[in-house]
């Protein structure tokens, strides 16, 4: 009878293990699936100003350039600047119509955040980056067209100003969606940047 239980608790302890065993190996493999993904880069462009726009289109042209992933999510005074020109379109509020009219109405029309001085910094600065063959933001941005470059607008931002989706720019990799989407691509990513 000895023989027998000593047997049973053999059997035990071995299914005890294998049990552990194998929740170890379910547990590592969720581990595994969470890890961020280092060859993703997230950019959050809150900011519709030349310069941090440059900034933000060169980051994200020179990571897709070496094999990254970029997804770029514009909100709020960001999303202007993705704006084509040209009138506005659609039946809009006074407040919408407001916006319209004092947001940039294209990323060529957009200020600088220092020194823009009624547009005198903005033509300096245009005439060095010409001088010294930098890329304007209209290349930059064609450029990261061309790498694959995800640009995603936050349609809340959007239906606050009254930007309609027809009024911003062509874009091969361009998408309406809301945070949810941001914060998913931030959590799988290895990288976000905030602009």
């Amino acid at each position: 009878m000895e023989h027998r239980s000593t047997t049973d608790d053999s059997s035990n302890t071995i299914q005890d293990l294998e049990a552990r065993l194998a929740q170890l190996e379910s547990s590592l493999a969720a581990l595994q699936d969470s890890q961020p993904d280092t060859n993703r880069m997230n950019l959050l462009v809150f900011e519709g100003s030349r310069d941090r726009l440059l900034a933000s289109f060169v980051m994200a042209t020179g990571a897709a350039a070496c094999g990254m992933e970029v997804a770029m999510f514009f909100t709020f005074w960001g999303t202007a600047a993705l704006r084509k020109g040209g009138p506005q379109l659609g039946k809009k509020s006074l407040v919408e119509r407001a916006f319209g009219t004092m947001l940039p109405k294209s990323a060529s029309h957009t200020k600088l955040s220092h020194m823009d001085m009624c547009g005198m910094g903005r033509f300096m600065m245009g005439k060095e980056m010409q001088k010294k063959n930098i890329a304007d933001l209209d290349s930059l941005i064609a450029t990261a067209a061309d790498l694959g470059v995800r640009i995603q607008v936050c349609e809340m931002s959007m239906n606050l100003m009254g930007i309609r989706r027809e009024e911003l720019i062509d874009y091969p990799h361009l998408d309406f969606c809301g945070v949810a989407k941001f914060v998913d691509d931030a959590a799988t990513a290895n990288t976000t940047l905030f602009i």
